[in-house]
């Protein structure tokens, strides 16, 4: 499967790389800098990689509350951090514009990213509205930008909304397929951190078994066990971070701890072993 060769194991973990909040976000305040934003991916990116992960996605993580159509700083600054970043990567990155599939393609274009996450179909309502996702004029973007080779991962149930779709997932999942041909489809609990019902995974995979399957959310050691035994690969983020934590009291982004990586990834060495 093109995922087992992209990150070249089998059943490869995907972190998160979450930036901190950028310029014109909420959260930047009026003592916000971009250099600070690098000095802090930087460090995260080296506990991800020296931990064993094989793989990341970089994403606008603090741009709460997300932007359906983003401003245009959001993309700049994200593809200027990925440039910063780039000679210190050793393994595989993608990126994820949050909320905006749009933007996300074409920030993959800039910063020459291997493959995104992104919500790219689907009908959702949730408490940032309603919103829907036209894949018609996206796949036509990703065309004409000729991303031939870009690996897409879809979301087919996002974080915290709700779909308007009533189908079981693993129908919505097929039709999918069948009008886009996603790479990927992530399929994930109601929010970051939270366990996905290993049923719900396996009902999608065992429907669509040409295509990658990733678990989304929740995934710890306790977990990627049998989270891996019904996926294709998994994205983990918040584990990661001090304290297991997305943010601090102060609803800062909180770095990663280079020991969690590696007790997660220890298990997922013993999984590939037969232990």
């Amino acid at each position: 499967m093109w995922i087992n060769e992209l990150f070249g194991v089998d059943k490869p973990i995907i972190s998160m790389l979450h930036l901190d909040p950028l310029p014109g976000d909420p959260r930047y305040g009026r003592d916000g800098s971009v250099n600070r934003v690098v000095e802090h991916a930087k460090r995260d990116l080296e506990a991800l990689q020296e931990g064993g992960v094989d793989g990341v996605i970089i994403s606008n993580e603090f741009s709460l509350p997300y932007q359906r159509h983003m401003s245009h700083v959001t993309p700049a600054t994200m593809s200027y951090v990925v440039g910063r970043l780039r000679d210190e990567m050793s393994v595989p990155y993608g990126v994820d514009a949050i909320s905006d599939g749009l933007a996300c393609i074409e920030l993959a274009a800039a910063c020459e990213a291997r493959f995104v996450r992104g919500t790219f179909s689907g009908v959702y309502v949730g408490d940032g509205g309603l919103y829907d996702n036209d894949f018609s004029m996206l796949m036509r973007r990703k065309a004409e930008l000729h991303l031939d080779d870009l690996r897409m991962l879809y979301f087919i149930n996002p974080e915290s909304d709700v779909s308007l779709d009533l189908r079981p997932l693993a129908d919505v999942a097929a039709s999918t397929i069948f009008k886009v041909h996603p790479d990927g489809l992530c399929v994930s609990a109601n929010a970051a951190g939270s366990d996905v019902d290993s049923g719900l995974i396996r009902s999608v995979k065992e429907r669509n078994p040409e295509v990658a399957v990733l678990v989304n959310t929740g995934c710890r050691p306790d977990t990627i066990r049998e989270k891996l035994s019904v996926s294709d690969a998994a994205v983990v983020g918040t584990y990661f971070k001090e304290g297991g934590r997305l943010e601090d009291e102060r609803l800062d982004n909180v770095r990663v701890d280079v020991r969690r990586v590696r007790e997660l990834m220890g298990v997922v060495h013993e999984l590939r072993a037969g232990r």
